[in-house]
């Protein structure tokens, strides 16, 4: 029988990311069991439950889901696409039978160019957003929008997104202001493990109300996190980016979620008109 000794070592943690094992009699191991044990050095220990990981980080007190458009348009048609959107889009903000609300809209700055980026929340979760879609089915204003609006576009994606716990709710501002979408993809299995790191982590990036909100995605492509940050213009954005490095713990959040990350994105976005974030 393999006898074990839990023990902390600071060095290894990153590696092992679970306890560290001592090893006695290993004499007798079957081929299975010794790849079972070294496996296990390189998974990270969580206590069996049942909750899904959307359960665990989201906002409990609300039901509120998102959905991020990213339309990648045609570069001829940006200002006809900026107008029509800012022509029709308000309407469906203002209208109370419909259970959705601008949260942001955006044209790319610095990121892919010509590209737009809208933000919506469906207050009541999945249920709002069924109901909004099928009024807009019947919406004849909205489906000649969406008509018109196709002959500008080269493609467009959509995810939604659940809205994490430890993040600010993300809440109409006055401008102007700079935006900046910082978009992680996951590896498979980290999401937790990301959520417990900026859980504290968000503390050091307060001083001067950059945070909007942070999401994750339930549907389109999985395991990609979107953080929302506001900044009055780019040299305030730098010198905010680096007073959080002058901040103890901020480095220790960098080392332990960098090896999380297959990829990351960062846009610098400029709101429409029509934007509650300005």
């Amino acid at each position: 029988m393999m006898a074990t000794r839990v023990c902390e070592s600071p060095a290894l943690r990153r590696l092992l990311r679970g306890p560290c094992l001592a090893l006695s009699g290993a004499r007798g191991y079957s081929r299975d069991s010794e790849g079972s044990w070294f496996r296990s050095l390189f998974v990270h220990k969580v206590d069996p439950r049942t909750d899904a990981h959307s359960t665990l980080l989201s906002k409990k007190e609300t039901s509120n889901l998102y959905k991020i458009q990213f339309h990648n348009v045609k570069p001829e048609c940006l200002d006809a696409y900026n107008s029509l959107t800012e022509e029709v889009l308000p309407k469906l903000h203002s209208d109370t039978d419909y259970p959705c609300d601008l949260v942001g809209n955006w044209n790319t700055w610095y990121g892919e160019q010509d590209q737009a980026v809208h933000l919506w929340r469906f207050s009541g979760g999945y249920p709002a957003l069924m109901d909004c879609m099928n009024k807009l089915k019947q919406n004849k204003e909205y489906l000649e929008f969406r008509k018109e609006r196709s002959t500008m576009l080269l493609s467009r994606r959509n995810q939604l997104l659940l809205e994490f716990s430890f993040w600010n709710e993300p809440l109409p501002r006055v401008g102007p202001n700079l935006y900046e979408l910082r978009t992680y993809k996951l590896k498979p299995g980290t999401m937790i493990e990301w959520g417990n790191n900026w859980a504290r982590a968000i503390k050091y990036r307060q001083k001067n109300q950059e945070a909007v909100g942070g999401f994750f995605s339930q549907i389109g492509e999985l395991y990609v996190v979107h953080h929302l940050w506001a900044y009055k213009d780019l040299q305030s954005r730098e010198e905010t980016r680096n007073a959080a490095w002058r901040k103890r713990g901020w480095d220790e959040n960098v080392y332990y979620t960098v090896p999380l990350v297959r990829n990351m994105e960062s846009r610098i976005m400029i709101p429409l008109k029509i934007s509650p974030l300005q």
